[in-house]
C-alpha cells in the first residue's frame, strides 16, 4: 500500500481553529487553491468528519476537553504562534506540532507548513512501527534465549549447537524459531537430536 504524497494536498480535510477573522479568511482562501477542504471548529461542537490537518491557533490553548485532545492525536497539528512568551510556548508543545506559522498570516508559508506536518506525521508514524516491531523482536529474542539454555541444560550441549538444534527443529516443522522457543519455554517439548 503506498502512501499519499506529502505535496499533493487536493481532496483533504482541515480543521481551522482560529480565532481572528483575517487570518482565518486568508487560510481558506489559500486552501481552495490547494484543494483542500476547510472544517470550522466551533467550541463545544466535535466535528463530523476526521481532518487530515489541523491548524491550531495559540490563543484557544490550552485545548482542555478530552475530545478536543482526541480528535487532534489523529493528525498532525499546525500551531499558529501569535506571541512568543514561555509560557504560550509551552501551551504549544503540549500540541507536539508538526509545524508553525507565525501570525498575522500571510498566504506564503501556508503549503510548506502543510507539507512539513504532513510529512513528519508520516514520518513520526513510521519510525512508532519500527518501535514496536523492534520491541517484539526484543521480547522474542528472550524467549529463544530462554529456549537456547533450556536445550543447553537438557541435552548438555553448547550454546551454537543447541541454536542450530532449535532452528534445524523449526525448518522441520516449518515454524518460525520464536514459535518453536515459545513452545519449548511453555511445555518444554525439546526437538531431538539426530542420532
Amino acid at each position: 500500500m503506498s502512501r499519499a504524497s506529502s505535496f499533493s494536498l487536493r481532496g483533504r480535510k482541515a480543521l481551522v481553529v482560529i480565532k481572528d477573522e483575517r487570518d482565518a479568511s486568508i487560510v481558506r482562501r489559500q486552501f481552495e487553491r490547494l484543494g483542500i477542504d476547510s472544517i470550522t471548529w466551533r467550541a463545544g461542537a466535535a466535528p463530523d468528519v476526521s481532518p487530515d490537518v489541523a491548524l491550531i491557533d495559540d490563543e484557544f490553548l490550552p485545548l482542555a476537553q478530552p475530545a478536543q485532545r482526541t480528535l487532534l492525536g489523529r493528525c498532525p497539528v499546525i500551531a499558529l504562534l501569535g506571541t512568543e512568551t514561555p509560557s504560550r510556548l509551552k501551551l504549544v508543545f503540549d500540541l507536539d506540532p508538526a509545524a508553525f506559522l507565525v501570525k498575522p498570516l500571510r498566504s506564503a508559508g501556508i503549503y510548506a507548513a502543510l507539507v512539513m506536518a504532513f510529512e513528519r506525521n508520516e514520518r513520526n508514524n513510521e519510525l512508532k512501527q519500527q518501535v514496536v516491531k523492534l520491541e517484539q523482536r526484543l521480547r522474542s529474542r528472550r524467549v529463544v534465549l530462554a529456549a537456547v539454555l533450556q536445550v543447553m541444560h537438557s541435552h548438555a550441549l553448547p550454546e551454537p549447537a543447541a541454536f542450530t538444534l532449535i532452528r534445524k527443529a523449526a525448518m522441520e516443522q516449518r515454524k518460525t524459531i520464536e514459535e518453536l522457543s515459545a513452545e519449548i519455554t511453555a511445555r518444554g517439548l525439546l526437538p531431538r537430536i539426530a542420532g
